[in-house]
């Protein structure tokens, strides 16, 4: 007799190889017994194998724009247009829709009617929306192809790998061809890779605390299942709308398709075909629009902010703040990690290391820092604790499936954890916050939300990185907004559910102060309510290069306040490192240095003299930057664009930018290039042939589309204007308080063609507060043209200022300068090729005679 140990399957038949052990006393078998036995263990033993969707069956409903049906398999078809060019398709394996409800869907996303048409034929049914983009659907069996207006192919099933579902276990996947082996992808949010482009790479999405991770440790703490394709200077997004642990396969495995799919649920994908230019901006724009964007932040959140694990007692905390001052080194915001609580109780303070928290908060507030909070969602078990009490009473918490209440260790050991999948226990818990908010507390940093928890002496052994024992049981039940379910559903969305418990509560208690969350774990979506920062990184220089691909692919996944703890959490950098990785972070959308309390000071000015001139430098640059930065975050909150952007996304056409790792934009006019090697003075810097740009420091004009090996010393950080741009900045303050009487500078790159017209805003208001949204902002719109700028002003909002212009890559001492058509005084810089000049503050027109 034989015994078979290995079977290959594929759907429901089987394919490729199988092999066989002779057992010694009996004689061989023929074949055809061999195949049933087989076909009698698949049948018997092997239930829980992936199947095929199988052909499509029945039309149950269609209008212009959708299609459902069921299939031979079991499972039940949606296809329908959310507007011209956004495809949605769903599976639903178990034969019945859920109710279509997703966390990661902002709350006001709405799909655009469309007048589309479909055409039924034998072997095909093609659905055609109003801009003309088709979706073939082929009948035996069941594929996709979808064609932008043009009929080029967008995505196609791969037919030898039909969509594949499991009805025991929920397992879904399907299988796509790639346009090419060069297709290259990015997004994913938070990956820790050194490389932009994702392909190749084989993606987890599960929440996971990864304190220290080496480089490449996949998944960390954030889950977003949204990507970009790119081929050939064409894009397309596809984002996956499902909570359990997805996996994507890039590549990976086979170099002429990826693969996709989650353990549970349905495969439920978006689609977005970027408009007629198949570009990322509009593929980020429609993901935003459904996903939902960052509403305007407070512009001292823009600041510079400082933090520690942990910074006590109240005298230290004074110290940092003076150490700043004194050094005048700009800062906003001073961070208190959890040892300010009292034992770790959360919406508490340890009233020794902290005996009066809300005459400590104004004094600081006074010296222009803002205070913000850790606040994690463990909560100490402790009847006389009165957050747990109440919350145990009215039953806030997380319950076992028995009923009982979970409890698991962290911080203070045993504790309750709020079930933020539940209304009313994000309600409640959003109440708490009303404390500290009455002392003056600016933000909360939600912290140890994937959900996190602590391994134990009982845990079982080896502990490994992504040890199931970290976080809460599989099977931990969650109300789920009213559809049910477990813990492997619920996972991936309980950080960000937290976030929103936090930002909303916040509104709430104070509706007329825009709320500043952070967050360390999240899901597509989480932008709503949250900042993000790459968690618990290491202070070496590989963290440092890869600080630039995790944030820039955050920044167009949807989630625009980004940014990674400055010189590393955990290790003590070097000063060399410390100011390299401040500049390569200040212009990130987030700033914030953080670190363990156990390996020294790092704080900006703890490196030796020449460190602290160079930190302090730099940190003036961002507080110069803020005018610039606040106009991106108000455009982010308009149309979904990213202030912080990879150099493929602002250039899809230009191929040698496409696996570019250590370059980033800023907005659409400043390119940086960070040094992210030790003892690198000289760098490779390429300029993009889309534009002509200009060295920020220098003036120097340089040819595009090349590489230019250029010196960056210990203390400049490699920055770039593109010609034609107009950028604002403002004279240095300490701190955000200090803006309304700061001056704007207009920053001119000169060199614009005479065929061309480039427009720029400056963006203004009160930066606090909702009067913006009735009427209360301004903005300056700067039209320039060869010679000549025409600045016009719109909106009530009084705010800074213009006051003097500088223009960028002047060669030649100009004759004259117009202002208003009176000529001006001006100084010229040859060796930075710069001219400068005061304005009036209603200022008009500006010419410039050569």
């Amino acid at each position: 007799m034989y015994q078979i140990t290995s079977i290959i399957m594929q759907g429901n038949s089987i394919k490729g190889a199988f092999v066989c052990e002779r057992l010694p006393h009996f004689k061989r078998l023929g074949q055809t017994i061999i195949l049933f036995m087989i076909a009698t263990l698949v049948s018997l033993n092997c239930l829980a194998q992936l199947r095929p969707v199988g052909d499509v069956n029945a039309i149950v409903e269609k209008g212009t724009a959708h299609i459902v049906f069921t299939t031979s398999g079991g499972p039940v078809v949606s296809v329908s247009f959310m507007s011209a060019d956004v495809i949605r398709v769903r599976i639903a394996p178990s034969g019945k829709f859920e109710p279509d409800h997703s966390y990661a869907f902002a709350p006001d996303h709405r799909s655009t009617r469309i007048n589309g048409r479909i055409n039924e034929r034998p072997n095909e049914i093609e659905l055609v929306s109003s801009d003309g983009v088709r979706v073939v659907i082929k009948r035996r069996p069941f594929q996709i192809e979808i064609y932008d207006a043009d009929n080029r192919a967008v995505l196609k099933d791969d037919p030898r790998r039909p969509v594949l579902f499991d009805a025991e276990s929920g397992e879904v996947q399907t299988t796509k061809l790639r346009q090419s082996e060069l297709e290259t992808y990015y997004g994913f949010g938070e990956k820790a890779f050194l490389e932009m482009s994702r392909n190749g790479k084989h993606i987890v999405n599960w929440n996971t605390d990864t304190f220290s991770y080496p480089v490449g440790t996949d998944p960390i703490y954030q889950s977003i299942p949204f990507f970009y394709a790119l081929y050939d200077g064409k894009t397309y997004g596809l984002f996956l709308n499902n909570t359990y642990r997805t996996v994507f396969d890039m590549g990976k495995t086979s170099t002429s398709r990826y693969t996709f799919g989650a353990e549970g649920g349905e495969l439920d994908y978006f689609v977005f075909v970027g408009g007629q230019g198949r570009s990322p901006q509009k593929v980020l724009k429609d993901y935003t629009a459904l996903t939902g964007r960052t509403p305007l932040p407070p512009i001292w959140a823009l600041g510079n902010q400082q933090s520690r694990w942990s910074y006590f007692p109240e005298k230290r905390v004074k110290e940092i703040a003076a150490g700043y001052r004194n050094n005048k080194i700009p800062a906003d915001v001073i961070y208190l990690d959890i040892d300010y609580m009292d034992d770790y109780r959360v919406f508490t303070w340890d009233k020794e290391r902290f005996p009066d928290p809300k005459r400590m908060i104004s004094e600081l507030r006074k010296d222009g820092f803002r205070t913000v909070l850790i606040i994690d969602p463990g909560i100490k078990v402790d009847p006389n604790y009165h957050t747990y009490a109440e919350g145990r009473r009215l039953g806030m918490f997380v319950k076992n499936p028995d009923g009982s209440e979970l409890q698991r260790d962290v911080w203070p050991k045993a504790s309750a954890f709020p079930d933020y999948t539940d209304p009313k226990a994000r309600d409640w818990f959003g109440e708490q916050y009303k404390m500290h908010l009455e002392e003056g507390v600016a933000g909360f940093w939600n912290d140890m939300n994937e959900p996190g928890v602590f391994m134990t002496a009982e845990t079982e052994k080896p502990e490994i990185f992504h040890h199931p024992a970290k976080t809460f049981p599989y099977d931990t039940p969650h109300v789920g907004d009213g559809l049910k379910g477990d813990h492997r559903r619920y996972h991936n969305v309980y950080g960000m559910l937290m976030t929103r418990s936090t930002f909303e509560g916040l509104k709430k208690l104070s509706p007329h102060t825009r709320p500043f969350v952070l967050t360390r774990a999240g899901f597509a979506g989480v932008q709503r309510y949250s900042a993000v920062w790459t968690g618990d990184n290491y202070a070496s220089w590989d963290h440092l290069a890869m600080t630039i691909p995790m944030l820039a692919n955050m920044s167009v996944s949807g989630v625009p306040f980004v940014g990674a703890d400055v010189g590393g959490f955990n290790d003590m950098p070097s000063g060399e490192l410390y100011a390299r990785w401040l500049q390569a972070a200040v212009l990130t959308p987030f700033l914030r240095s953080h670190s363990v309390g156990w390996v020294g000071n790092k704080e900006p000015w703890e490196y030796g003299n020449e460190f602290t001139e160079i930190n302090r430098r730099t940190v003036e640059l961002r507080y110069k930057m803020l005018p610039y930065l606040y106009t991106l975050f108000k455009k982010h909150e308009e149309d979904g664009s990213p202030l912080m952007r990879p150099m493929w996304y602002e250039f899809p056409n230009e191929k040698a930018l496409y696996l570019n790792n250590d370059q980033f934009m800023v907005g659409s006019d400043l390119m940086v290039a960070p040094v992210v090697k030790e003892g690198m003075r000289t760098r490779g810097i390429y300029l993009p042939a889309g534009a002509e740009w200009i060295d920020w420091w220098t003036g120097e004009k340089y040819e595009s589309g090349k590489i230019h090996y250029l010196q960056t010393p210990l203390d400049m950080l490699p920055l770039f204007i593109r010609v034609g741009a107009v950028v604002p900045t403002q004279d240095v303050v300490q701190h955000t308080g200090e803006m309304p009487s700061s001056k704007i500078t207009l920053n001119i790159a000169a060199g614009i063609k005479p065929d061309q017209t480039r427009v720029s805003k400056l963006y203004q208001d009160a930066g606090e507060g909702y009067g913006y949204k009735s009427g209360e902002w301004s903005e300056v719109v700067v039209t320039h043209i060869a010679g000549k700028l025409l600045i016009e002003r719109k909106g009530r909002y009084s705010g800074q200022s213009i006051g003097s212009i500088a223009v960028h890559g002047v060669a030649e001492r100009p004759k004259n300068i117009l202002v208003d058509g009176k000529v001006t005084e001006f100084s010229y810089t040859a060796d930075k090729k710069r001219v400068e000049f005061s304005v009036p503050s209603n200022v008009r027109e500006v010419a410039l005679v050569r």
